[in-house]
């Protein structure tokens, strides 16, 4: 089957394209964890400096985080999520998640988040409307886009 010209139009595509640059969710990571400074992303992340102001560039112009002056001499600036940023911490939760799940041992865990109520933060998705925890086989996708289905694009 031959290739599309265009691929299927998807919000996840369009998420990962603002978001999905290596190092882009660890610099989210961080700033919700409170480590808004560039020393700091530099030191927690590990990105190469050049790489990082890049990124803080982007994601400050999708308007997922704000940058604010801290220091006027030298000037320096620190990162903090806006509600669009913030509205991405669960699925850097759930990612951590599934990480733990499949990528550690219990006892390997590099951190664990706790909820206000006192316990660890074990997320799931659960459906707004009846309150079950979502699973693979109760979800059918219903393609909004013209010329295209689950399968793929259709005839035209």
């Amino acid at each position: 089957m031959a290739a599309t010209k265009d691929p299927r139009p998807c919000s996840i595509a369009d998420t990962l394209a603002l978001v999905g640059e290596k190092y882009s969710l660890l610099v989210l990571r961080e700033v919700c964890l409170g480590n808004g400074r560039f020393d700091q992303l530099v030191r927690n992340i590990g990105a190469p400096r050049d790489v990082l102001s890049t990124r803080l560039r982007r994601l400050v112009d999708a308007g997922i985080l704000t940058k604010r002056v801290y220091s006027e001499r030298p000037q320096r600036f620190q990162y903090r999520p806006t509600q669009a940023g913030l509205e991405l911490e669960p699925v850097l939760m759930t990612l951590m998640a599934w990480g733990d799940r499949h990528l550690r041992q219990d006892d390997d865990r590099p951190m664990v988040i706790e909820h206000s109520c006192g316990k660890e933060l074990l997320p799931e998705v659960t459906c707004r409307a009846c309150g079950k925890t979502v699973r693979h086989e109760d979800l059918t996708a219903h393609p909004q886009a013209p010329g295209w289905s689950v399968s793929g694009p259709t005839a035209a």
